[in-house]
């Protein structure tokens, strides 16, 4: 899950996010009454001026972003999905090893 979501803030944003980009899965729900999946994540960045750039004007870029993952999501699982998505600023996370870690690197 956390690849397919970072690769659709690539296809979004195109060359403006660097690749010191990752998501982590803060929460994966299955509903046993048939409803939707529920997935709560976190897209780490490095710099404030990168989350303003997935973020979007008006929120408009992130709905996007939510929006492509949501859909492919849903045909990996074949059922419905519901994705929240926040976005953190962690200053050189790239060489934190606790949130390496996280991420399985």
């Amino acid at each position: 899950m956390a690849e397919l979501i970072r690769e659709k803030v690539f296809l979004r944003t195109r060359q403006e996010i660097p690749y010191s980009t990752a998501v982590l899965i803060d929460s994966f729900k299955e509903n046993p009454a048939g409803g939707p999946v529920i997935i709560h994540a976190t897209i780490l960045v490095e710099r404030g001026s990168q989350k303003g750039i997935i973020i979007g004007k008006q929120g408009k870029m992130l709905g996007e972003i939510r929006k492509a993952a949501t859909k492919e999501i849903e045909k990996l699982l074949c059922c419905k999905a519901q994705l929240k998505l926040w976005i953190k600023v962690k200053k050189k996370w790239t060489s934190n090893e606790q949130i390496l870690r996280e991420l399985g690197m």
